[in-house]
């Protein structure tokens, strides 16, 4: 399932041993409330999403249920959906995790088992989830998921934006859907958002031009291997790449899973950055001692022995307010690193 099948192996080993209408108003990713949200137009109505489909309908949908990053998107534009479904907790989800949800029914909280039913009981007239080319798969519904979950397609047409090459590509494709379904995309909170976001870009590309030799890998530290990320399915770290970091493009992704090279923890210090972006959805830099205690050889990786790690937003992405407050503190770690520890 994508992106987080080492989660949640990393989690399952840790244990052993990784409503009301759409249109209204919702919440940014502070918390606070938004009027970005029109009346819906009436219709007709269409979307041509990720896949290539072109999906119509004789009204725009009202009655949305989306996966937990693609709701906080259309939240943060004003649309609220009557239904959410999350790979986790909602309230430690990244994307929700500072989101009011009241009103919205919670369908499910792990990966790949969602409630139909209840699904059902609200009467949704759209799915909105990411679509995963690497998989050909929206969230949630990937290979593994449970097959009753996978009968949420029955209920209403689903849609969502490509996991493609760029996270702003990814924000502006739900900007695209969310003006569809008549939310104001030119409010002045949503264009002050943009703005900052603008302007975090701007910083990010300085600091990383200030440090030319500067090399980054992402990576997460699992009981069982060393997963580092492979930027051709991160389309956060193309991001990066695209302005100016070096971030390392693994030797030999998993051909089965290419999101990820598997690396035994005796070959842990295959590569050298100077600095690790580490995924943010499970390890946490406070655990960087302990993760040196846990596996030794996590410090044969010289950034990581050094402490020069900065989270990562692996894979949750789906805001520009979310993007720019991961690129400022990006930023202070690039300003922080030294671009010589990788030697």
């Amino acid at each position: 399932m994508r992106a987080w099948r080492p989660i949640l192996a990393f989690a399952a080993l840790s244990v052993v041993l990784a409503g009301c209408g759409s249109a209204e108003t919702g919440g940014n990713a502070a918390g606070t409330g938004t009027a970005a949200a029109s009346a819906a137009p009436a219709g007709p109505w269409q979307f041509t999403d990720g896949s290539g489909k072109v999906v119509k309908a004789d009204k725009t949908p009202t009655r949305i249920i989306a996966h937990a990053g693609e709701a906080a998107a259309l939240m943060s534009f004003g649309l609220k959906p009557v239904g959410i479904y999350a790979d986790e907790s909602v309230k430690t989800d990244a994307n929700l995790k500072d989101l009011d949800l009241t009103g919205i029914e919670i369908l499910g909280e792990e990966w790949g088992k969602i409630d139909v039913e209840k699904a059902a009981a609200l009467r949704p007239d759209l799915i909105v989830g990411d679509w995963w080319p690497a998989e050909k798969a929206y969230s949630g519904l990937e290979e593994g998921a449970d097959e009753k979950s996978k009968k949420l397609t029955e209920l209403a047409p689903i849609v969502g934006v490509a996991q493609g090459k760029s996270i702003v590509a990814l924000a502006k494709g739900y900007e695209d859907l969310a003006k569809s379904l008549g939310a104001k995309v030119d409010a002045p909170e949503i264009v002050a958002h943009k703005k900052r976001f603008e302007e975090a870009v701007t910083a990010f590309k300085e600091a990383v031009a200030a440090k030319p030799g500067l090399t980054a890998a992402a990576m997460l530290p699992a009981d069982d291997k060393l997963y580092v990320a492979n930027p051709e399915y991160a389309p956060e770290l193309l991001d990066f790449q695209n302005w100016g970091l070096k971030v390392i493009n693994p030797d030999s992704p998993d051909p089965g899973f290419p999101y990820w090279e598997n690396l035994s923890w005796e070959n842990a210090d295959k590569y050298q950055p100077d600095l690790v972006l580490y995924d943010g959805r499970s390890y946490k830099p406070t655990s960087n001692e302990e993760w040196g205690k846990k596996q030794p050889t996590w410090f044969k990786v010289k950034a990581a022995k050094a402490g020069a790690v900065v989270s990562w937003p692996a894979y949750w992405l789906h805001t520009y307010e979310d993007f720019a407050t991961e690129l400022e503190s990006l930023t202070a770690a690039v300003k922080a690193a030294d671009e010589n520890i990788g030697d």
